[in-house]
């Protein structure tokens, strides 16, 4: 064979070969996938019952999550849902059977050591992990969210600027007031009566957008 016939052979394979501009676009990092979790009567475990802690058990329960806390000190707060039996708390330190039975479970103390174990002992087991600011460590973040009644808009960055979140979470309480708590519930008293009569569906969804792009009064909770 040629050197010239080499050259030509080389410059055929190279044309035939279409997995080369594949390296171009390398595939991006997964991207986080946006759902609200039932959690009504979900086993939940907290692992801290500081300040931190209490605020991730009072979300779980907003949820109505069946909610269990491991720490061997707490809030008074904490302590008091305790008393009250809104959770479970054993009092003393984290041991890996703490997550038998447990849907997901919150890390929420002052030990990177203790959150590390949690996570790994967790991922073994198939429980849902989030440490508390150690997003590497994090099968779900805590989105920034606006509360109104049965509204809620969560709001993520994917890491990338918790800030703006914050910034965002504040404009949208402005826009969306606590009167819309009420109106919330108002339209779905209105979609019952509608999914109550017998009535053409597509008429049925005219009705129910046209309510919906309504807006409710400022200062009426």
């Amino acid at each position: 064979m040629t050197a010239r016939s080499r050259s030509r052979d080389a410059r055929s394979s190279g044309k035939g070969n279409r997995a080369a501009p594949a390296l171009r676009n390398p595939v991006k990092p997964a991207g986080l996938f946006p759902v609200f979790l039932k959690l009504a009567g979900m086993p939940c475990l907290v692992v801290g019952a500081g300040h931190v802690g209490q605020s991730k058990i009072e979300s779980l329960l907003l949820a109505r999550a069946a909610v269990r806390v491991v720490a061997p000190q707490a809030t008074a707060a904490v302590r008091t849902l305790a008393r009250k039996e809104r959770i479970q708390w054993a009092r003393r330190e984290f041991l890996p059977a703490d997550l038998g039975g447990i849907f997901l479970v919150v890390a929420a103390t002052s030990s990177s050591a203790l959150h590390d174990q949690i996570y790994r002992h967790a991922k073994r087991r198939g429980v849902l992990c989030n440490v508390v600011d150690d997003p590497e460590h994090c099968d779900f973040y805590y989105p920034a969210v606006v509360r109104r009644g049965p509204l809620q808009i969560a709001i993520s960055t994917d890491r990338h600027s918790p800030s703006l979140a914050q910034h965002i979470r504040q404009r949208l309480e402005i826009q969306f007031g606590p009167e819309y708590a009420a109106w919330v519930e108002r339209l779905g008293a209105a979609r019952r009566k509608l999914f109550s009569r017998t009535m053409d569906p597509e008429r049925r969804r005219r009705v129910l957008r046209r309510i919906a792009r309504l807006r409710p009064k400022k200062g009426t909770v």
